[in-house]
């Protein structure tokens, strides 16, 4: 994999007025010009191209099965589902709508793709402590890093919506987000993916560990378009 340049920004892009998350030694990256004016432009929904990890023939999406020796689309923790996006002037997806996380829904089903990351996170690194509207945080603390934007409450339907995205069973049968593996093994479930019904509860938003493995549906991000736009004077 090419070297991605990096941001100051360590780990994930913070919920507004806070301070980098713990350093886990990868840096979110920068997109690349060339990467840029050709970005994948699978479909389009509203004024933005989406495409799914799985579908880009590139040497960064796909690995060797060792036990085949086939090709085949490539699984990766959270961060670098992120930055594998990032080049291309695009973020992991952030279903802020109802309509477009229908849309999500709706490929994932069609495709019959088991689960995909999205650049939702929760706020539980240093900053996050200190803000009253984000506690509880399993309620308050969840946030769109694509966007730096709050996620409505979980512990209700998001405004406007006709159903809750989240699902209302997990690892231990209650309503998500659980933070159930922590009580497994210590380890915060701080990122969200959506899961196509795993724990027979249809296609829902469900809280994941972030050093689990999976593909993801990349979406443009109008920060890193406008980034590169200014910095080269280029029409993207």
């Amino acid at each position: 994999m090419r070297v991605l340049v990096a941001l100051v920004l360590l780990v994930a892009a913070a919920a507004p007025q806070t301070t980098k998350p713990q350093n886990t030694g990868t840096l979110l990256a920068l997109p690349e010009l060339e990467y840029c004016l050709e970005r994948p432009k699978q479909w389009q929904f509203g004024n933005h191209f989406y495409f799914f990890s799985w579908d880009l023939n590139d040497p960064d999406f796909l690995e060797v099965d060792p036990q085949t020796g086939v090709k085949k689309g490539v699984k990766v923790n959270w961060l670098e589902a992120r930055n594998l996006c990032r080049r291309y002037c695009m973020d992991a997806v952030g279903m802020e709508s109802e309509d477009e996380n229908s849309m999500i829904f709706d490929f994932m089903t069609k495709r019959n793709i088991t689960y995909i990351w999205t650049s939702g996170r929760l706020c539980d690194f240093t900053g996050c402590k200190e803000r009253e509207d984000l506690h509880p945080l399993n309620v308050y603390g969840w946030f769109w890093s694509n966007t730096n934007t709050k996620m409505a409450p979980t512990s209700s339907t998001p405004p406007g919506w006709a159903y809750q995205p989240w699902s209302d069973k997990g690892h231990f049968g209650g309503p998500q987000p659980d933070n159930a593996e922590f009580q497994i093994n210590n380890t915060t479930e701080s990122c969200m993916a959506v899961l196509n019904n795993i724990y027979k509860d249809g296609m829902k938003w469900h809280d994941i560990a972030c050093y689990h493995k999976k593909p993801v549906i990349c979406e443009d991000s109008a920060p890193l378009l406008n980034y590169i736009a200014q910095k080269h004077n280029v029409t993207l």
